[in-house]
């Protein structure tokens, strides 16, 4: 079953960010990890293979090595996100893992499974008061949606999510924010 696209706003991240919350070092690391994925667009597996060295927190830069289809890309973060994963980066570092290590790691240096995030998620949307479906795929649709609502040229969106196609991209944004559409249909007389 196909459930539909649902964006979410931004003052639900920000209560999911609150749910992460920061007393121990995992709420960190997952707060980090939220913030990447929402404001990179960065599919799962994509933030999940970061490693320090792939973040140029100075640029506002994140490489992608192994993006869908194997393609890499660079892609761009803002300074707040920067921030946050600049501050994860510098804990991961004290916590003796070194920059060829995976970013998002568990207790024991195992990878952070796509799994743990998908259970992860639901979990502090519901702490968090979201009545959406919450997961990681959304979160990049919701990077999508802002841009678009920014008026960013859907070149650079299609070029920030790392489709091939920007037809793929048109279809995408058209799923997303029927927006437009209804703010049409609503001022008809």
């Amino acid at each position: 079953m196909r459930y539909p696209i649902e964006v979410l706003t931004r003052r639900e991240v920000e209560a999911l960010l609150q749910a992460c919350g920061t007393e121990k070092w995992t709420d960190r690391r997952n707060s980090a990890l939220i913030m990447v994925l929402y404001r990179s667009g960065l599919r799962l597996a994509e933030a999940l293979a970061l490693r320090p060295c792939d973040v140029d927190l100075e640029r506002g830069a994140i490489r992608v090595l192994q993006g869908k289809g194997g393609r890499a890309r660079t892609v761009g973060i803002d300074p707040v996100a920067a921030e946050v994963l600049g501050e994860w980066i510098n804990e991961h570092e004290a916590l003796g893992y070194s920059n060829g290590h995976r970013l998002f790691v568990t207790g024991s240096g195992r990878l952070l499974t796509q799994g743990y995030l998908r259970r992860k998620l639901p979990e502090l949307g519901i702490q968090a008061g979201i009545h959406k479906r919450v997961h990681a795929h959304g979160l990049r649709h919701t990077h999508a949606a802002e841009l678009r609502a920014e008026g960013i040229d859907i070149a650079v969106i299609k070029r920030q999510l790392g489709h091939s196609s920007l037809l793929t991209t048109i279809r995408y944004l058209d799923h997303l924010g029927p927006d437009s559409v209804v703010r049409v249909i609503s001022r008809r007389t």
